[in-house]
């Protein structure tokens, strides 16, 4: 039994109308043609749906019990087809992104309000989550696409790079290597130490960064959240390291930051996506919208 949508709308417009004439018009078909699709209909579900008079069409029982269903099943139909050519025509639609706290704070507000004038319909979810966590939320199809650095040993994403971002050093108003322009890297050692987050792809760039210069940083204490880095060291506890995205996130009186030379350090920042999952049409309109980014 396969009623066809077309056989469904003859049905409504001749159980409304009662008549194949009216009905012709309504459905723009022929009297011979919604004979045709309303004996086909009938055939398909096993029974007459209409009672033939004289000078009309009644509907027998089981066709009065089955309109309703037919007017709900037209209904969803055209429900579903104008969702799809809402997504399509990005009207409407929802984007799940992962990304860096630094690329979170950093970036994305801007981003988020650029997207939102060109497509207020549809709605953005951001989790600001640890490299690992993107690349994972993003292969499992839980991210709709992630904001992060270049994953490593990962053949079933991609990545494209969208900026660079440097490392500075971050320290209290009145530190004497705020006196220089930029800070070396082995200079970091002869201070206490506000570190990030151990997980971090941050942290684990300084870690390797010191350890090539051969110093050892003198680790006060470790904080999760960069915005208690920052008032750690407006406090005078110590100096940190941070992108300098991130900076734009904690800047706030009592700190200062300089960049960071030998080595001087270039992040790669960009957008992952899965090769599994096709990006939909409002992911690709984000995904050039932050490639657009300045």
């Amino acid at each position: 039994m396969n009623p066809s949508i077309q056989q469904l709308r003859v049905f409504v417009a001749v159980a409304h109308s009662r008549s194949l004439a009216e009905a012709s018009e309504r459905v723009h078909l022929s009297q011979p043609a919604i004979s045709i699709a309303l004996r086909k209909l009938e055939e398909n579900v096993g029974g007459a749906l209409f009672a033939r008079t004289t000078r009309q069409l009644a509907l027998t029982p089981e066709g009065d019990a089955f309109l309703p269903v037919a007017v709900r099943l037209l209904n969803d139909w055209n429900e579903a087809f104008e969702d799809l050519n809402d997504q399509f025509s990005k009207q409407r639609g929802k984007v799940t992104v992962a990304a860096l706290p630094t690329l979170a704070a950093g970036l994305f507000p801007r981003v988020i309000k650029r997207f939102h004038e060109a497509y207020p319909r549809i709605n953005l979810s951001l989790h600001d989550v640890l490299a690992e966590q993107i690349n994972q939320m993003v292969r499992e199809g839980r991210a709709d696409l992630g904001l992060s650095v270049p994953p490593e040993d990962a053949d079933d994403l991609t990545f494209e790079p969208v900026l660079e971002d440097s490392y500075v050093a971050v320290c209290p108003l009145g530190h004497p290597l705020l006196a220089q322009s930029s800070v070396q890297w082995r200079q970091l050692a002869a201070y206490p130490f506000i570190g990030i987050n151990r997980l971090s792809s941050s942290r684990q760039d300084i870690d390797r960064i010191m350890q090539s210069v051969d110093e050892r940083l003198d680790i006060l204490c470790d904080a999760r959240q960069i915005a208690t880095v920052g008032r750690m060291v407006a406090a005078g506890l110590g100096i940190s390291v941070l992108p300098s995205l991130s900076f734009r996130q904690i800047a706030t009186d009592g700190i200062e930051h300089r960049p960071l030379v030998e080595p001087t350090i270039r992040r790669e920042l960009g957008i992952i996506l899965s090769r599994r999952h096709p990006p939909s049409a409002a992911t690709s309109a984000l995904r050039q919208l932050i490639h657009d980014y300045e």
